[in-house]
């Protein structure tokens, strides 16, 4: 349990990251339940998704799941700390509709449908798993915007590296273990 709770706030770093940009925007009635319920579903539905792929190739791929998983993870880890250390989009979004909630939610949470796969290897029930996932990231989210409105962005691109570092070392601990 412990490894998803920590995996669940690693994956919500995304999420965090942009909330924090969409709420430096300014006053918007509603933004943090608006990007919580956005981010959140996507968040709990994704890594379902790449549960469920990866339950349909671990048998191919059984001696060697603990490496993929590793490599997803530190993959996206590699990624988000590459991207926090660059600029955000989020200074480029004019107007915070839901079209751009819907893309700035699937972009959000590519990366934990890869994280999804490394969930066939804990000793958890999937559903619980990616429904704490969804909470914490709906939570990070409404956070997010609630810091972005009294703090700027000073805070998005460390949200994001720290995230990445997460996933990295949950990769080496699944090679360890």
């Amino acid at each position: 349990m412990f490894e998803v709770i920590v995996l669940a706030i690693a994956l919500s770093m995304d999420a965090f990251a942009v909330s924090i940009g969409l709420g430096s925007k300014g006053n918007i009635k509603g933004l943090g339940l608006k990007a919580g319920l956005y981010f959140g579903a996507f968040q709990a539905l994704m890594p379902f998704i790449g549960y469920l792929g990866g339950r349909g190739v671990l048998g191919w791929v059984d001696a060697y799941a603990h490496w993929i998983a590793f490599g997803l993870l530190a993959l996206i880890g590699a990624k988000m700390i590459y991207e926090g250390l660059h600029e955000g989009i989020e200074e480029d979004i004019a107007a915070i509709t839901h079209k751009v909630m819907l893309l700035l939610s699937i972009a959000t949470s590519i990366d934990a449908m890869a994280a999804g796969f490394s969930l066939t290897l804990l000793d958890i029930d999937a559903y619980l798993a990616c429904l704490i996932i969804g909470i914490t990231t709906f939570f990070f989210s409404w956070l997010g915007v609630e810091i972005g409105k009294r703090s700027g962005t000073w805070l998005e691109n460390k949200a994001e590296i720290f995230g990445g570092v997460v996933l990295i070392l949950i990769g080496i601990k699944m090679l360890v273990i």
